[in-house]
């Protein structure tokens, strides 16, 4: 009984990640902070949910599989957002009105495209 609360309460948790993600997706006003939502809370949300898998189904294949799945997520999503994110700004996407500072202004070489140190 505990370990079917356990693994309802982490995928209830992951579920509302996931929402979280979609709200974001839908109210944040341009696509970076569109995908920093999106990047941040799917991966947790996956997360919670592969937990509570492995929760409810502890045999060691099961387990195995979940953290497999879960290193790959964890090793590809920010690398996925921060080429996303690269090439928008290197495409001159626009910034939401309220952006503050663009750390990468003086670091841009717009004749060979490409980003300084």
């Amino acid at each position: 009984m505990k370990i079917e609360v356990l693994s309802a309460i982490f995928l209830l948790l992951g579920a509302g990640f996931m929402f979280v993600a979609a709200l974001g997706l839908v109210r944040f006003p341009d696509l970076f902070t569109r995908m920093h939502a999106a990047s941040k809370a799917g991966s947790l949300g996956l997360g919670c949910i592969l937990l509570g898998v492995a929760v409810a189904y502890p045999a060691p294949i099961v387990i195995a599989k979940c953290i497999m799945v879960l290193l790959f997520i964890f090793l590809t999503t920010p690398i996925a957002a921060h080429m996303i994110g690269r090439a928008a700004y290197l495409l001159k996407v626009p910034f939401w009105k309220g952006t503050v500072a663009d750390e990468l202004k003086d670091r841009y070489s717009e004749d060979r495209k490409t980003l300084g140190s």
